[in-house]
């Protein structure tokens, strides 16, 4: 409809002046978004970039966009809205020529809807009642998605009832098997006391203290100064006694899971023969003292310092101390070490292993849960980077693995009947 299209003819003979209240502007009921003039006018988005403010083309009111073609205030396109869609047709009292400006655009309708089509509003452009209908619902629906899915942000990563019973099992596992205070560590070869008594009370240089004094960490069949090759090889019995120890727990807690109890034999043998030590590693690093670098086993307390005396050399040792000691400042909970291990355990890529499928796939499990875990227990920003952290950690671990097998053949080497049967067969 245009100025030529409004026949005069229709216009109706009666006019009341309470019709001026029939058509107050109701935003609400537009097709624009109340939110969105709002913000229009909060974020100045009706001044031109040269700071001039934009102007209504019907009434002269500030203007918040285009609707239907014009650039026009919120009210004035409710108005061209409802007139045209309901077909309404209005009666000047006057002249048809009433102003119609910000104050008195309500005191003649009709005059105002010519004036929308003068200026060019398009009734075209106009949605049915039925697709605006639909739109309303629409907006709504995902209206209260958003606030549906706000609802549930602080549950996000929360575990199901699958990832809970994981957890149970691998906590009552290791409760189980990790002799952390190495209670029932009997009958074994006691450590010697002979080195410690030549070195006396102090102990080695740690290597970030002592860069250039490598005469203090025995290095393939060199010795330390003032202790022969064989007193700090006497360290070797009960160092292999622990290791064997250690072993033994780590094969009792992978035989309390059930899904490692469902793998054939010959993968239950690669998974152990290739994730032990780093399992070992993961279980000792709760017991991990930062403040002192030892290793707090009960009455056994273990330092870097007798590995070097073991027969360890530097190249390894040294970074085994900065993996526990970045480990242990993570402060990781129970069920965040508990599925470490689980994770080193069940890794599909192990030497020798067959169904390499399902293992991955328990892998993938136990991935997911450690993730949903750190999301529901640690709050941001601590936990956006611990997941990565500790695959991480989990990598170099790998690396440290390849490095004391290295070392264990280093030690055989020097002294033959080093490592017990059962190290034999893991470290083989």
């Amino acid at each position: 409809m245009n100025s030529q299209d409004l026949d005069r003819s229709n216009i109706q003979p009666e006019w009341s002046p309470t019709m001026y209240f029939m058509f107050e502007e109701d935003s609400n009921s537009s097709c624009g978004s109340v939110a969105t003039s709002i913000q229009s006018s909060r974020t100045g988005e009706s001044e031109d970039p040269d700071g001039e403010e934009k102007i209504c083309a019907v009434c002269g009111d500030k203007a918040n966009g285009y609707h239907f073609h014009v650039l026009t205030c919120e009210g004035c396109k409710g108005f061209f809205r409802r007139s045209m869609s309901k077909g309404l047709t209005f009666t000047c009292p006057f002249t048809r020529s009433c102003p119609v400006t910000k104050t008195k655009r309500r005191r003649c309708q009709a005059c105002r809807l010519q004036k929308c089509l003068d200026v060019g509003m398009r009734r075209d452009m106009i949605m049915s009642e039925e697709a605006l209908l639909a739109r309303r619902e629409l907006r709504m629906r995902k209206k209260q998605e958003r606030l549906q899915r706000m609802q549930r942000v602080p549950e996000v990563g929360s575990l199901d009832e699958e990832q809970k019973q994981l957890i149970s099992i691998l906590i009552d596992a290791n409760r189980k098997h990790f002799d952390s205070k190495f209670e029932n560590f009997k009958g074994y070869r006691l450590q010697p006391q002979l080195v410690k008594q030549r070195w006396g009370s102090s102990p080695l240089p740690s290597p970030a203290n002592s860069p250039n004094n490598s005469s203090h960490y025995p290095e393939d069949q060199e010795v330390m100064e003032g202790v022969a090759p064989t007193d700090y090889l006497k360290e070797l019995p009960h160092f292999a006694d622990l290791s064997t120890y250690m072993i033994q727990q780590v094969i009792k807690f992978a035989k309390e899971i059930p899904a490692f109890r469902s793998l054939i034999i010959d993968d239950q043998i690669s998974l152990l023969k290739g994730a032990t030590m780093e399992v070992s590693q993961i279980q000792f690093n709760s017991i991990f003292n930062l403040e002192t670098n030892q290793w707090e086993c009960g009455k056994i307390i273990l330092t870097i310092e007798d590995g070097a005396l073991t027969g360890f050399q530097r190249m390894f040792l040294e970074p085994l101390l900065k993996f526990h000691i970045t480990f242990r400042k993570l402060k990781l909970h129970e069920p965040e070490y508990v599925l470490m291990q689980a994770l080193a355990l069940f890794s599909p890529d192990r030497t020798g292993v067959i169904e390499h499928d399902l293992i991955d796939k328990i892998h993938e499990k136990t991935a997911l849960t450690l993730k949903c875990y750190i999301d529901y227990h640690h709050p941001l920003p601590d936990s956006r980077f611990l997941y990565a952290k500790l695959l991480s950690l989990l990598a170099e671990l790998r690396t440290l693995n390849e490095e004391n097998a290295k070392q264990m053949i280093h030690i055989q080497n020097i002294m033959s009947d080093a490592m017990t049967p059962l190290m034999k067969e893991i470290f083989s």
